[in-house]
């Protein structure tokens, strides 16, 4: 493990997932875009959710919604068109009404990095109400 990767702890759940670079993501210099690193971000935080068994669908279906409030990014290596990265993103809460998502980006094989990065959710309701995570959210978060 870099010293970039995400801490383990009992408090941080994780769940690692591979992309594979497409061209569309790279630039005249034959490498990753920076902004892709923001989608693959989104990909992370929702595929750590429906690994939880709660996907953003059923989230927004029973009237839950978390808007972005903040995201960082740190380039730490390159990437290029076909590479194969496995990204391993880990969920925390963040106060009584926030969720972090924290992102590791390495290629697959080398395990050499490519970036990290971190984005924050609110909690709101379907009127844009913010709103306590609901305790069915919090149970599988304890319980994961």
């Amino acid at each position: 493990m870099t010293p970039n990767h995400p801490k383990k702890s009992m408090h941080r759940l994780q769940h690692t997932i591979t992309l594979r670079v497409r061209y569309s993501e790279t630039d005249q210099m034959g490498t990753v875009y920076n902004s892709r690193v923001f989608e693959w971000l989104e990909c992370g935080r929702t595929e750590i959710l429906r690994h939880l068994g709660i996907p953003y669908t059923e989230m927004e279906t029973r009237g839950v919604f978390l808007p972005l409030v903040e995201a960082h990014a740190k380039y730490l290596g390159r990437a290029r068109y076909d590479d194969l990265l496995k990204m391993t993103t880990s969920i925390s809460m963040v106060g009584r009404a926030r969720v972090r998502c924290d992102a590791f980006i390495e290629h697959s094989h080398r395990n050499q990095p490519v970036a990290r990065g971190h984005t924050i959710h609110a909690f709101i309701d379907a009127a844009g109400k913010p709103i306590r995570p609901p305790d069915w959210i919090l149970k599988v978060l304890k319980n994961a």
